[in-house]
């Protein structure tokens, strides 16, 4: 029980630390959120340095599970992901990311993000070679 109420904690200071540490903005056509990471992030296949990254779904129009991370001024793509839906029982006004602990010396891993006043979020696959 000790562990799931640190990993919870853990989850919630970052995710207050990553929203706090800059205003996120949101665009409801394609769910472009744009979230500033004090550290590294891992993400699937790759770990994103610190710095600003565009969240937002790949194909508006079609496939709602399908989310592009970019750098923050949308030039360069760092990944295009497959993700399931993830639900959470209320939602907030501000973008949210939920994180997974790693092991000592790892970045922590992003579980999954949330649109602004959505219930439902894109929860990220990772392989369990690693893991």
């Amino acid at each position: 029980m000790g562990y799931v109420k640190r990993i919870t904690f853990v989850v919630a200071v970052v995710t207050l630390f990553v929203l706090a540490s800059r205003p996120a903005r949101a665009d409801q056509f394609d769910q472009l959120m744009i979230i500033t990471f004090s550290g590294p992030v891992q993400i699937p296949g790759e770990v994103l340095p610190a710095g600003t990254y565009q969240f937002k779904l790949a194909d508006p129009s079609g496939d709602r599970n399908v989310v592009e991370i970019l750098s923050g001024d949308g030039s360069k793509v760092y990944a295009t992901l497959l993700t399931i839906p993830e639900e959470r029982s209320t939602p907030t006004g501000e973008p949210v990311v939920t994180l997974e602990e790693r092991a000592a010396g790892s970045p922590e891993a992003i579980r999954a993000v949330f649109y602004p006043g959505e219930t439902t979020g894109m929860e990220f696959q990772y392989s369990t070679h690693g893991k």
